[in-house]
This record gives C-alpha cells, sequence and structure tokens, in this order.
C-alpha cells in the first residue's frame, strides 16, 4: 500500500466527517448493515475516490456523507454543521449552498442554456453568481462557445461539463460526483476527470468521487477502499496500476484475501 503523504495534508482542514456512521436496511432476518460503524475524513482541497466491490457500501457511503439519505447510527459533520441535527427545510439549504453534485445521468433540464442550467441552483436559491469566479469555471470547463446551447446540442461529454460547471458555480464546501464518468467514452471521461483535478489543485475545491473504475481512481489524490460497509485501507497517490492490483485482491464476497 502506498503511504506517501499530499503535501500539506495532516495539516488541512476537514471538509466532511463520518464517525461511527452506520446505515442498516431492514430487521431480523432480512436485515442488511450498508455500512458499519464507518470514520472517514475528506480534507480541503483534496480529490478522493471511494473504491470497493459491488454492495460495499461505497455509494451508501457518499449519499449519507451528502445528506442525501439518512443513516442509523454515528455522525455525519460537513464543516462544523452536524447533518444529524438539521430538520428537512436545514439540510435542503445545507445542499443547495454547500454542497456540489455530479451525477452519472447528467440531470440537466432540457428547456434551459447551458448557462441556464449552470446557474440554476443559485437562481434558486435567489443569489447572484460570483462573476469573476463563474468565468474562470466556465473557462476551465472549456464551455466558452456553448453556453447559449441547450442539453440536445451538446455531446454526453458536453452535457457533463455543464454538470461539473455547475457543480462548481457556487463555490461549495464540498463536490460529490457518483460515477460521474460512467455514461462517458474514455476521451470525454478522461476529460472530464481532468477538470475535476485541476479544480482542486487550481481552484482549491475538495472532490469526493465513488467510482468503480482504476483509472479514474488514479486521478484523485486518495482511494479509500471499502469492503462490507467497513473501509478496508486507503491509498496514496494512487496509479491505475496500483488500484487495480489491489482491487484483486477482493474475492467474491467483497473482502481481501
Amino acid at each position: 500500500m502506498t503511504t506517501t503523504s499530499v503535501a500539506g495534508r495532516t495539516a488541512a482542514t476537514v471538509a466532511a466527517r463520518a464517525t461511527d456512521l452506520s446505515k442498516i436496511y431492514g430487521q431480523g432476518e432480512t436485515q442488511v448493515v450498508a455500512l458499519d460503524r464507518v470514520s472517514v475524513e475528506f480534507r480541503q482541497a483534496e480529490f478522493t475516490a471511494i473504491m470497493g466491490p459491488s454492495g460495499s457500501g461505497k455509494s451508501t457511503l457518499m449519499h449519507c456523507v451528502a445528506g442525501l439519505d439518512t443513516f442509523s447510527s454515528g455522525s455525519v459533520r460537513i464543516g462544523d454543521t452536524e447533518l444529524g441535527s438539521l430538520k428537512d427545510k436545514q439540510l435542503t439549504r445545507m445542499r443547495r449552498d454547500k454542497i456540489g453534485f455530479i451525477f452519472q445521468a447528467f440531470n440537466l433540464l432540457p428547456t434551459l442554456t447551458a448557462l441556464e442550467n449552470i446557474t440554476l441552483p443559485m437562481d434558486i436559491a435567489g443569489r447572484k453568481p460570483d462573476k469573476r469566479w463563474l468565468d474562470t469555471v466556465i473557462d476551465m470547463v472549456g464551455l466558452s462557445g456553448r453556453l447559449g446551447h441547450r442539453p440536445s446540442q451538446l455531446s454526453g461529454g458536453q452535457q457533463q461539463r455543464v454538470a461539473v460547471a455547475r457543480a462548481l458555480a457556487s463555490k461549495p464546501d464540498i463536490i460529490f460526483g457518483d460515477e460521474p464518468t460512467g455514461n462517458l467514452d474514455s476521451r470525454s471521461g478522461a476529460e472530464v476527470l481532468g477538470f475535476l483535478r485541476n479544480s482542486v489543485r487550481e481552484l482549491g475545491q475538495t472532490v469526493v468521487m465513488v467510482t468503480h473504475d482504476p483509472v479514474a481512481a488514479a486521478y484523485a489524490d486518495r482511494v479509500v477502499f471499502l469492503a462490507d460497509g467497513r473501509i478496508v485501507d486507503e491509498m496514496i497517490r494512487p496509479t491505475a496500476e496500483t488500484v487495480l492490483d489491489f482491487m484483486k485482491q477482493f474475492d467474491a464476497k467483497g473482502r481481501t484475501s
């Protein structure tokens, strides 16, 4: 396992933290433990990938930390805010103002232009975008010539660029991506991953991404591995080869050999 430290990681501020986090579905014989007392930190200005076999709990972990799903016990904090203490309206406001989301499905509104889709969360919140920041984000993802186009006039890769720009535009505390390149060809996927990596390195953004792809994970600063609802290891400065070698250790039950 790679142990080289990410520069400044020990001094970095924690953007999100889960402590003893558990998520249980059902009761009795039908009970399923999706997360089993997971504790993990996601530091500011760091790109973290979450990996594991199917059913390991990786998407459940992301959804709970992002405030998209409830958890059975434990604690989740975004910055200094404990999600479990928030009422529904407060949680909605937290997701809108502090968190960015990128999903496998682009989730763009077909009747809006690219620019209107990018600024939609801020429009809903009644906030004007920071024009300098917005221009920086649009330039970074290469959308300057496509802002007046509707989703149907854009390729899949361009639509996901819009989704990336939308997630970045409001300067969220943290961005969560759930298989963000899952619907893209390898070239478009590499472009989107490059944008996410650059948003961390050049803009100081914090990104947490669930992926099953070792090549995608190699864009991250750190990979956290889950199996059977528990964190079993992590890797710093991953490469596609080292991630693939580690994933091969999982047997059909998702346990390391």
